[in-house]
């Protein structure tokens, strides 16, 4: 794919979003749940907080896409994940996941584990959690790492360019084509379909100051994962985080502020600004 189709799929998802206000319901970390219903909102899209088991089968079946993140654990998510995971899955639906946490615990490992088999359109991670969940799933992608430090990543965004890549092939060929990626969060992040590696630029360090910049950017890529491939969703939500954190900073001075201001300019962003901030197709 050429830096122009990417600019002008990118413009059609933003300019979708807006015109269709897609449901993306979530299943998300209960410290940002409202950081993450909010960027959705100013996206363009919608959202519905759940986390019972037959209400993440009845969102399945409504949303345009679902977002599930493994930031905080519930007993109930035992029955909860595997039930909206498969029903996604044979409803040929996109979800995300961001696989917050890993190797947190037997329940959060086992659930993560056993997303193999009904895997998500998108994974939405940092390095160390990208590189970890592949060898949870048992895909050889040559990367070592120790593994995240609690929520934190020990590992560059490249390290894990290559189990992005075996991640995103993996779930394409186990979805039976219908396209799958991987996000990778880092100082200048990375989206790939297994083929095709985009390496975006912009962001704000403020971001690092925030709880929830990384959870509400797979609510994000779930919005547009209602009207757009899972590539370019998770590559526009890349693009419009960068170009409204970059913004954003430049307005402000401080953590508080700098995330109102960056809900703000989720809102105002254009569909041609986002396309066109700056990206490199490796």
């Amino acid at each position: 794919m050429t830096e122009n189709e990417i600019k002008s799929q990118v413009k059609k998802a933003v300019e979708a979003v807006r015109a269709q206000k897609p449901l993306a319901p979530s299943i998300t970390n209960t410290v940002t749940i409202n950081f993450v219903a909010n960027a959705q909102i100013a996206v363009g899209g919608s959202a519905a907080m759940v986390y019972l088991p037959d209400e993440g089968e009845f969102v399945s079946e409504v949303g345009s896409a679902v977002y599930i993140n493994a930031g905080t654990m519930f007993p109930v998510y035992e029955e909860t994940l595997p039930r909206t995971a498969k029903r996604l899955f044979e409803l040929k639906r996109n979800w995300v996941l961001d696989p917050v946490g890993i190797g947190i615990g037997s329940l959060r490992t086992k659930l993560l584990s056993d997303f193999k088999d009904f895997p998500p359109s998108i994974v939405r991670g940092n390095a160390s959690e990208v590189i970890a969940l592949a060898k949870l799933w048992g895909i050889d992608a040559g990367t070592s790492s120790s593994g995240p430090k609690g929520v934190d990543t020990v590992d560059s965004v490249e390290m894990a360019e290559n189990a992005a890549k075996a991640l995103a092939s993996f779930i394409n060929e186990k979805r039976g084509g219908l396209g799958g990626a991987v996000a990778v969060s880092g100082i200048e992040d990375l989206v790939t379909d297994g083929k095709t590696v985009v390496y975006c630029k912009g962001g704000s360090h403020f971001m690092e100051k925030i709880t929830g910049s990384g959870c509400s950017l797979g609510g994000v890529c779930a919005v547009y994962a209602g009207v757009a491939s899972p590539f370019i969703a998770a590559l526009s939500a890349t693009q419009i985080y960068n170009l409204a954190g970059k913004r954003a900073e430049s307005k402000v001075n401080a953590p508080a502020s700098f995330q109102v201001a960056f809900l703000d300019e989720l809102y105002l962003a254009s569909s041609e600004d986002v396309a066109n901030n700056p990206f490199t197709v490796k």
